[in-house]
């Protein structure tokens, strides 16, 4: 009888050395850093619906901005007015960054030397130097760092990348890429987020770092680091006088294809979309929409913009950021794709260059990393 009670504790140990880190039945412990990012009121509903997700914290200096999450999320959530004391108190697994782009880094680092996993909304940065340092400093330390963009997690979005890596366009040639809206003060953005929004050090620029990011996401996924970037800006809304551009356009080139980025606080309504060509047709991205136009046939048959493509519902894992991010998490699996952090290293460098082509008025290099 004790030679099997023994065996049968030895079998339970091995078992029990071989279940991963985080068992599923413990869920991951979130924390959001900052409320001045009028995204950060989806994130609340996004994780409350993530079975796998506890929000343990939330960190905000705004009593406003804090009574009015607290009015959100459960009793049990522990709030601060500084974030390195959360970090230190509240112990999170992983965070989710919603403030000024220029603020990235300084919480990253934190984050590092604790070994907490680190998400943020799109940019990765105000700049290609701190987004550089982000990245190394989250290699180093070993942590997950992502950068999320809402059209990621749209099916049109990863089909069309999944047809043109299958060759259904041929080699791409030209993207045109046009995000953004009527303009912050238009939509009716908070104040806080307007105030970072509107200033040139905490945002980076003004719709060329709002919306170009988008663009040149696109870009490098699609055809990876351009060689010279040349841009244009504009302050159309002069009754505003704002300290930022609204309306942006930039060029990328490449050895064999451009891509056009037309960032703008200055459209009609609002835009999101992006039309990729190769000698074989084209796709055009819009939200959760997916048109392909092919290349003229002897009928002389088109349509102007194409027509639609049926794309398959995305994973589970898939279905949104926060769901991606706490999968490979969970799983110890790399963030890929457009939101992954080497990636978006570029998209900042990309921004910079345009930003010191506007400068100059003159074409920049983009040198290879």
């Amino acid at each position: 009888m004790l030679k099997r009670l023994v065996l049968l504790a030895s079998m339970i140990a091995l078992f029990a050395t071989a279940l991963p880190a985080q068992s599923s039945a413990a869920r991951t412990r979130l924390a959001i850093v900052g409320l001045d990012h009028d995204h950060v009121w989806g994130m609340f509903e996004t994780i409350a619906k993530e079975a796998d997700a506890e929000l343990v914290a939330v960190a905000d200096p705004h009593p406003e901005l804090v009574a009015q999450a607290k009015s959100k999320v459960p009793a049990s959530v522990r709030f601060f007015s500084d974030f390195v004391a959360m970090l230190d108190e509240a112990k999170p697994d992983a965070v989710i960054v919603t403030t000024a782009n220029n603020r990235h880094l300084e919480i990253l680092r934190a984050c590092a030397k604790r070994h907490i996993h680190f998400f943020t909304e799109k940019p990765m940065a105000a700049s290609g130097a701190d987004a550089r340092e982000m990245e190394r400093l989250a290699r180093e330390a070993g942590i997950k760092l992502m950068v999320n963009y809402w059209n990621a997690w749209q099916a049109a979005t990863q089909d069309a990348y999944a047809r043109i890596q299958a060759g259904e366009l041929g080699p791409i040639q030209k993207m045109i890429i046009q995000f953004g809206h009527e303009g912050p003060k238009e939509i009716g953005v908070s104040k806080y987020f307007g105030d970072w929004l509107y200033d040139p050090i905490k945002n980076g620029a003004g719709a060329l770092m709002d919306f170009g990011c988008y663009g040149a996401d696109w870009a490098m996924w699609v055809k990876g680091r351009p060689k010279r970037v040349y841009a244009a800006s504009l302050k159309l809304k002069t009754e505003q006088h704002n300290a930022v551009e609204d309306d942006a356009t930039a060029l990328l080139e490449y050895p064999d294809a451009t891509a056009i980025l037309m960032p703008s606080w200055d459209w009609a309504y609002g835009k999101g979309q992006a039309e990729i060509f190769g000698p074989k047709g084209s796709f055009l991205v819009m939200g959760d929409g997916l048109l392909f136009q092919p290349a003229k046939d002897d009928t002389g048959a088109q349509n102007p913009q194409g027509k639609p493509v049926e794309t398959q519902p995305l994973p589970p894992e898939k279905r949104n950021g926060v769901a991606y991010y706490l999968y490979c998490i969970r799983n110890n699996k790399p963030i890929e794709g457009p939101v992954a952090a080497s990636l978006n290293v570029g998209v900042n460098e990309i921004i910079d260059a345009a930003k010191e082509s506007i400068r100059t008025g003159r074409a920049v290099n983009l040198p290879a990393r």
